[in-house]
């Protein structure tokens, strides 16, 4: 699948992966708006990472041109 195709179902919730990485990654997710310090926060990607936790994602261009992305179930 493109990054096109995966962003719906990020927004709805899902998790998804590039097939390409077969490293530590585990999953990208979509943090939604949320509260921090009383401040609003913005939308932004996390992505999972064995033995590493979560961490901010911002994918590059390979990321967004790649036809690789899988949801994980």
């Amino acid at each position: 699948m493109t990054f096109e195709e995966v962003l719906p179902r990020l927004k709805a919730g899902e998790k998804v992966i590039r097939q390409g990485w077969g490293g530590a990654e585990l999953y990208v997710k979509l943090v939604d708006a949320e509260q921090l310090d009383g401040e609003r926060m913005n939308p932004y990607f996390v992505i999972n990472v064995t033995g590493e936790g979560y961490t901010m994602f911002t994918p590059t261009v390979c990321d967004l041109l790649a036809e690789d992305w899988i949801i994980v179930q």
